[in-house]
């Protein structure tokens, strides 16, 4: 078999059909009454449809300190491994969504323009974009089908393809009339309870059906009955691509733009057929509001409208109606959302003409991240092996990026004694001594403008991009590549005008610097004191003295045989490792033997790893030992003897086995930290 007619089997094996008979569903009226019967949610609002969407995906409760945060899964992007997954922002979708469920149960909400505000690059157009997509997905499945109705053709009234659409995706229950609405929801909604979704019949026929719908009652001489065989009505499946139920509008240059781009224009071609420029079946219902009814719009930029736009807004949000070119005001249904950032936002506060439009909108503050470890993911989601081919990322290249990004976002704290780098610690969910989750919280709050304000993420994309392709020759990017161009890019930066902004950020990237020196000075320290046996042996001396001083006893000289005081010197090597000072190294000493003791009681055997703290101290004191037999300072030299490039080579294969490195990436920073221990060394000569 050829390997194309491979490929059409399993297209056909895996195809649907029954799906795409559910999508592409065409009945009458009547059967359309008996779907909302079963299930009232096919008549839902935009906002509930959309709220309903989120939902769908589930909600997980997330404990915090001693809050209880949600956490919606729908803005992982699932459907995308992630492609536009959202990080860091939590309160922001909370507000969001909480705005959602508030319009979806018709509190007031759902009569607001929704205005996602914050710098650039801080997500605004992901959340529309993600909200948008999610929605064209969910009216594709069973739980979030909806329906529109259209008119059989008079002359061909057996001819589907002949069915006149309404250009504005109806909901087909407006065509019962006013005074029997009340009495058609009791009947849909009998049997139901309280808490049951309930049938509301709202908004009336836009032009173009309120002008069939009269033509066809005049033709059956007011039989209502009649006119309703001529509806059909089909499943609505939304499309951003196909302009159904999904629109965006974009500001363009004020000479360019049209209000008709909103509500409709005139389609002058058919007024010669139609005999007037008011008969709606001579205008094209093709707006961005029209397009979007039943669904959601998205307004990008949406304070840089011109006010001729910002009138239709305004109707569109409070009224939900619109007034397209000589046509009475049309009833709408779709959810508008807008985002903005912050100099277009403080002209609108400042502008007392826009008071009415800052009275219409619900402001959801949309900021930079602040919280190191989410800020890492948004990188790590563009720059991994996965994406990044032929070119090895090395440790921390990307975590000091993205340090130096939160940095930048931080206000300096008030409290004395505080560095901004231990701030951003404190937010990443690391402890320091004399801080409680309280005080983290009172940070928090004396902060009022953190993350408004700050690089923007596009910013450390573009420059780590730049260091992928700067260095051809290397086989890997290091943290100094990418902080290098973080660094140069700051004389060009086109949102930093402020030449003592720039300063601050040059000085900060230092303190990143600073940082990475300690990290990566204590991997190496770790990687050549990873050596478990002589680990474990050296805990074992530790254990013998301080066991025999505990309890006032001697120490069997494994050499002479002979019994000797417990050996203090050692014990005091190890413990100034991790800052036990001389008047605490017996409470300490107790401490692990009581530990130990608690162990064996359980019937537990004693490891050093499972004391995060000794093993910290014997990792240092290996260490400080085995320095100068590996002679790492020599590396910075052109001669290395064999047997110091032997113990070289283990600890390079430790950090790539052990911490992630690349063999090239490995070398420098050995080389990097051998540099250090160098000046270490010739300071003190």
């Amino acid at each position: 078999m050829s390997e194309g007619r491979t490929i059409i089997d399993l297209v056909a094996q895996r195809q649907d059909r029954e799906q795409f008979r559910r999508k592409n569903w065409i009945g009458t009226f009547q059967e359309y009454l008996d779907l909302v019967r079963d299930n009232p949610k096919v008549t839902r609002t935009a906002y509930q449809r959309l709220y309903d969407m989120i939902l769908s995906y589930g909600v997980d409760t997330i404990e915090s300190g001693r809050e209880k945060r949600k956490h919606y899964r729908f803005f992982d992007d699932p459907q995308n491994d992630g492609k536009d997954a959202v990080f860091g922002l939590r309160g922001s979708l909370d507000h969001l969504v909480n705005a959602l469920e508030s319009a979806a149960n018709g509190y007031g909400i759902e009569r607001r323009v929704l205005l996602l505000h914050g710098p650039v690059g801080s997500s605004k157009s992901t959340i529309a974009r993600l909200l948008k997509a999610g929605l064209e997905r969910y009216s594709a499945t069973d739980d979030g089908a909806l329906y529109t109705l259209g008119w059989v053709s008079e002359d061909e009234p057996d001819n589907p393809d002949a069915i006149d659409w309404c250009p504005m995706n109806e909901e087909p229950l407006h065509l019962i009339p006013q005074r029997f609405r009340s009495e058609v929801e009791a009947r849909l909604n009998a049997g139901r309870g309280e808490h049951d979704y309930q049938v509301r019949i709202t908004g009336e026929l836009d032009p173009f059906c309120r002008f069939v719908y009269q033509q066809r009652l005049k033709k059956y001489d007011g039989d209502w009955t009649r006119v309703i065989q001529d509806i059909r009505v089909k499943r609505l499946i939304l499309s951003e691509k196909d302009r159904i139920g999904i629109g965006t509008f974009q500001p363009k240059d004020e000479k360019n733009q049209d209000a008709t781009e909103l509500t409709g224009d005139i389609n002058y071609r058919k007024i010669a057929q139609y005999g007037s420029d008011s008969d709606p079946r001579a205008f094209n219902f093709d707006g961005e509001f029209n397009i979007a009814n039943r669904g959601i719009i998205e307004f990008v930029e949406v304070l840089k409208l011109d006010v001729a736009f910002l009138y239709d807004l305004l109707g569109a949000s409070q009224e939900h109606r619109i007034k397209p070119k000589k046509f009475a005001q049309t009833d709408i249904d779709e959810v508008i959302i807008g985002h903005t950032n912050e100099p277009e936002y403080k002209r609108l506060q400042n502008n007392e003409f826009m008071e009415a439009l800052r009275d219409r909108t619900v402001k959801i503050d949309v900021p930079y991240v602040t919280i190191l470890k989410n800020e890492i993911k948004i990188y790590e989601k563009d720059y991994n092996s996965k994406t990044v081919k032929g070119k090895h990322i090395a440790p921390h290249t990307i975590e000091m990026a993205a340090m130096w990004a939160i940095l930048t976002r931080l206000e300096e704290p008030k409290h004395a004694g505080l560095t901004r780098l231990q701030k951003l610690k404190l937010y990443n969910g690391k402890t320091l001594p004399g801080f409680t989750e309280d005080n983290i919280k009172e940070l928090r709050d004396q902060a009022t403008n953190e993350g408004m304000v700050g690089i923007s993420p596009r910013y450390v994309q573009d420059k780590i991009s730049n260091a992928l392709v700067a260095h051809p020759e290397s086989k890997s990017i290091n943290p100094f590549m990418v902080l290098n161009e973080l660094e140069s890019g700051l004389k060009h930066h086109s949102l930093i005008n402020s030449e003592e902004t720039k300063q601050e950020y040059r000085e900060l990237l230092s303190v990143v610097k600073e940082e990475y020196e300690n990290i990566v000075k204590n991997e190496v320290q770790r990687a050549i004191a990873a050596d478990e046996d002589a680990l474990a042996r050296l805990c074992g001396n530790y254990i013998d003295n301080v066991r025999a001083y505990t309890q006032k006893e001697k120490v069997k000289n494994a050499f002479t045989g002979q019994y000797e005081e417990p050996d203090e010197r050692l014990m005091r090597s190890i413990e100034e490792k991790i800052d036990i000072p001389d008047s605490r190294k017996d409470d300490f000493r107790r401490e692990i033997m009581n530990y130990i003791a608690a162990l064996m009681m359980d019937g537990k055997r004693f490891d050093y790893k499972s004391n995060e703290r000794l093993y910290k101290a014997l990792e240092l004191k290996l260490f400080e030992d085995q320095k100068d037999t590996i002679k790492l300072t020599s590396l910075v030299s052109n001669v290395v003897d064999a047997d110091t490039q032997k113990k070289i080579d283990v600890v390079k294969d430790r950090l790539i086995r052990n911490y992630g490195y690349d063999d090239e990436s490995a070398t420098d920073v050995l080389n990097y930290v051998a540099s250090i221990f160098a000046r270490g060394d010739s300071k003190r000569d």
